[in-house]
């Protein structure tokens, strides 16, 4: 699915309307498995929170500009971060702002309020807390 954003705007001060938008609705996705969920061999359909869930694992595991069934607005820029930089506090910062960019052009989310980098192993992890039009939500990144 292409970006459903596209009007949308970076700057989270300016997002429009929150009473206007319908409720956010997605496939349900099993994070751990990587594939969508199904009931009785229909898709099983998520809404608010744990739909934007969905959004945001996808956003972050989508590369910028790779796709064209995306918007040049959707998706994150890591690759380049791959072999090139050590993962360190340094290199985490930079991709803590990758991250608040590319989740900041949703509507639907309000304000990143945390951005918590772990390291493990050379991986990085990151804890993302947000606020969206639903409430406070937190999300466990992959490792990169």
């Amino acid at each position: 699915m292409s970006n459903p954003f596209v009007a949308g705007t970076s700057d989270s001060a300016t997002t429009t309307d929150n009473s206007k938008l319908p409720t956010y609705t997605e496939y349900a996705w099993d994070f751990a498995n990587d594939r969508f969920m199904y009931n009785m061999g229909q898709h099983k359909i998520v809404t608010e929170n744990e739909a934007l869930k969905v959004w945001i694992y996808k956003t972050l595991k989508t590369e910028r500009w790779r796709y064209l069934a995306y918007d040049n607005a959707y998706g994150i820029e890591l690759e380049k971060f791959i072999g090139t930089h050590t993962n360190n506090s340094d290199s985490a910062g930079e991709i803590e702002q990758y991250i608040k960019e590319a989740l900041l052009i949703n509507p639907y989310i309000k304000s990143i309020d945390k951005i918590q980098a772990g390291i493990n192993n050379d991986e990085l992890s990151y804890d993302i807390y947000l606020t969206t039009i639903y409430g406070a939500l937190n999300v466990k990144s992959a490792n990169y």
